[in-house]
């Protein structure tokens, strides 16, 4: 065993001084007014082969591919890159490789690698540093396929690479958001008898669970657009939505979002189409969907319409600079009941323990570890005047999102979701007052709503 670890705590009385001194919370902050930007497109396969860990168990078919898409964006100074992933999660150790990889590739810094998984769950979720834990007590059940992934990142970085060769400049950007209808709904609901519950899920089978109003969501799909004068290179679309209709049987797809994409890409042979979910962690289609084959494409067609408004309702304007601000985000560890160090080694240790509670026992140790070792979560931001991008932490609640949207009002505020995952469900204090209590969430949550804010003020402050 090894003893309880503490993170580094930050309190309300902190924040204002940490608002005004940045090194408190190791934030950077830089902008650029140089005349030329250059972009780049790039994207790899990552479909893992059948039999390969996914979230949801061993994959036993391929119905669509998965993939990785995004831009390297620089000018004569910063190089960035913006990655939408088509996996679960990627967590700790592995979210380090990713990153520090892509940033080799790309001539930069690992902060400035914005890396979102989609989050599908028929897809892989990864840490390798929990598989080495598992594979420690010789458990059956595999959680990722290391040489797999490092096969992948390699394979990805190759792209970045290869796209480095063949840039185009960026003369304007386009910002525009769009409606979708009849897709996202909130996992909250009102029983009966006053009571609030968080039980509705991305295929919610009860009709009654299914009538209960959407409650709080982002109804907007932010979309982003760069250009080269009047000729469109690359379209960044950001909603916020679990993305899966029908999942669970080791069926690898990238699900309705997958297919809106490739829908749009379709339609605009020459425009490179992105995807990424927004802050999602309480958001999920259960209001619209009950889990049927047939409800697939219905929901991405509703998301391909506001893809498709959103588009053609763009009007590109200069692009005249690129700030970049990051703010390093502490949590603390949960130590509520089952979270305990001691408890998720005996977890993990037990040979009779169910295969998802081994699974989740090495995350939670993971996540530990990486406490111990102090490392801090970036909250990389760009800003391109009235136009800002942001990446959020794991499965952050939608509040989060909309708070980030407050804190640039006269921006189009675009939230990446699901970066580091390691935290898991990040929710609000709100929530917690209400009685949400998920397991799937190794944060103190007393602490992370004050902790993140404070962190998403410091990444979107103007300079």
């Amino acid at each position: 065993m090894v003893p309880d670890s503490f993170g580094v705590l930050i309190t309300a009385a902190t924040i204002s001084l940490m608002l005004r001194r940045s090194f408190l919370m190791g934030a950077s902050a830089s902008a650029t007014s140089a005349s030329q930007f250059q972009i780049a497109t790039f994207q790899a396969d990552i479909t893992p082969p059948i039999g390969s860990p996914l979230f949801t168990g061993p994959a036993r078919s391929i119905v669509d591919p998965l993939e990785v898409r995004g831009i390297a964006l620089s000018d004569a100074g910063q190089s960035f890159v913006i990655a939408a992933v088509d996996w679960c999660e990627i967590r700790n150790n592995s979210y380090d490789l990713w990153r520090s990889t892509l940033a080799e590739a790309a001539g930069t810094t690992r902060e400035r690698v914005l890396l979102s998984c989609v989050h599908q769950h028929d897809a892989p979720y990864t840490d390798v540093g929990a598989q080495h834990m598992l594979d420690e007590v010789k458990a059956p059940d595999k959680l990722c396929d290391a040489a797999f992934e490092r096969n992948v990142v390699q394979r990805v970085a190759g792209a970045v690479r290869a796209a480095a060769k063949r840039t185009q400049t960026v003369t304007h950007i386009g910002a525009t958001e769009a409606r979708v209808e009849q897709v996202a709904s909130n996992r909250r609901y009102v029983l009966a008898d006053g009571k609030v519950s968080f039980g509705r899920t991305s295929a919610t089978r009860d009709p009654a669970i299914r009538e209960m109003p959407e409650g709080l969501i982002d109804p907007m799909l932010k979309t982003i657009s760069f250009f080269n004068g009047s000729k469109p290179i690359a379209v960044l679309n950001c909603y916020s939505t679990h993305p899966m209709s029908y999942y669970g049987q080791g069926n690898v797809s990238a699900d309705f979002v997958g297919m809106a994409r490739r829908r749009m890409q379709a339609e605009t042979p020459g425009v490179f189409q992105i995807y990424f979910s927004g802050a999602s962690g309480d958001i999920m289609a259960g209001r619209y969907n009950d889990g049927s084959p047939g409800n697939r494409p219905v929901l991405a067609g509703r998301l391909h319409k506001a893809m498709s408004d959103g588009w053609r309702a763009t009007k590109p304007t200069p692009l005249n600079s690129i700030g970049f601000r990051n703010a390093r985000l502490n949590f603390l560890p949960r130590r509520t009941k089952g979270f305990t160090v001691a408890e998720m080694y005996e977890v993990l240790e037990d040979p009779k323990a169910p295969r998802r509670a081994r699974l989740d026992a090495a995350l939670g140790l993971s996540w530990n570890k990486r406490l111990d070792r102090k490392v801090s979560i970036d909250v990389p931001a760009l800003h391109f005047k009235s136009v800002s991008i942001v990446l959020v932490p794991a499965e952050a609640f939608v509040q989060y999102q909309l708070w980030a949207q407050q804190m640039r009002p006269k921006s189009l505020m675009m939230t990446l979701g699901f970066g580091e995952c390691a935290p898991g469900y990040i929710p609000t204090n709100a929530a917690v007052s209400e009685g949400y209590d998920g397991h799937y969430s190794w944060v103190d949550f007393s602490h992370c709503e004050e902790a993140f804010r404070a962190a998403l003020q410091h990444a979107l402050a103007s300079d």
